[in-house]
């Protein structure tokens, strides 16, 4: 199966799973109140009666319901861990890593970075051949978020597992207990969140009917290069 198209179902899957990710995660916060750290761990702070974090319609399950919560947010993160898993493998083994993903030494020069940024603060996007390709600010994101904040998720995750925690006391000592390991894990959320919005903000910008139909039929039309 070509790789493309083992992208495009790729990424299908994972919009799904991040979507059910985030609305479970928020799901049983409406169940349950967190202590900001530094502070005491406790995960039995209940809301009052009738006090919700979030409005049923954006969460799984819509009701309050700490348990049920949980384990719709756990599902949706092993289906983002085995999805994640096989993106990495496919792209290890294709070069699509190291070929599309990794910046060349110029691509990382301060000048370069300067000029990409300042032409995305004034919406310029690539043409041409160029638009084929990920810029620099692209690649450095998607790095970003693959190889630290998508692992970094995943350990927090972890750590906040009494299980795991009896299985592998080293991460409550790594990451500074519980409540570090649950403030990192909704700091890294908001972030893959903050990435994610941005990318579809750029989505609508640069042109959405293309760039959707590149990403469900990987048919993708080359901006034309203003200067002809």
């Amino acid at each position: 199966m070509p790789y493309a198209c083992i992208h495009r179902k790729r990424s299908v899957r994972h919009t799904l799973a991040l979507l059910g990710y985030f609305t479970s995660e928020i799901g049983y916060t409406q169940a349950m109140r967190y202590v900001e750290s530094p502070g005491r761990y406790d995960p039995c702070a209940t809301y009052a009666p009738g006090e919700k974090a979030f409005p049923p319609w954006a969460t799984i399950p819509s009701w309050q319901d700490l348990a049920g919560g949980r384990r719709w947010h756990f599902f949706f993160a092993w289906v983002l861990v085995f999805n994640s898993a096989l993106y990495l493998l496919v792209s290890f083994v294709n070069g699509h890593v190291r070929r599309d993903l990794v910046p060349t030494r110029a691509e990382i020069s301060a000048r370069h970075l300067a000029r990409e940024l300042w032409n995305h603060l004034r919406l310029r996007f690539s043409f041409g051949q160029a638009a084929r390709h990920y810029n620099t600010l692209q690649k450095l994101a998607y790095l970003g978020v693959i190889f630290v904040l998508a692992p970094m998720m995943l350990v927090t995750g972890l750590t906040m597992s009494p299980g795991m925690d009896a299985a592998a006391p080293w991460l409550l000592e790594l990451l500074g207990g519980r409540q570090s390991a649950r403030t990192l894990h909704f700091l890294t959320a908001m972030l893959i969140v903050l990435f994610i919005v941005v990318h579809l903000v750029m989505v609508l910008l640069a042109g959405p009917l293309n760039e959707l139909r590149s990403m469900i039929t990987g048919r993708f039309t080359v901006p034309p290069d203003s200067s002809e």
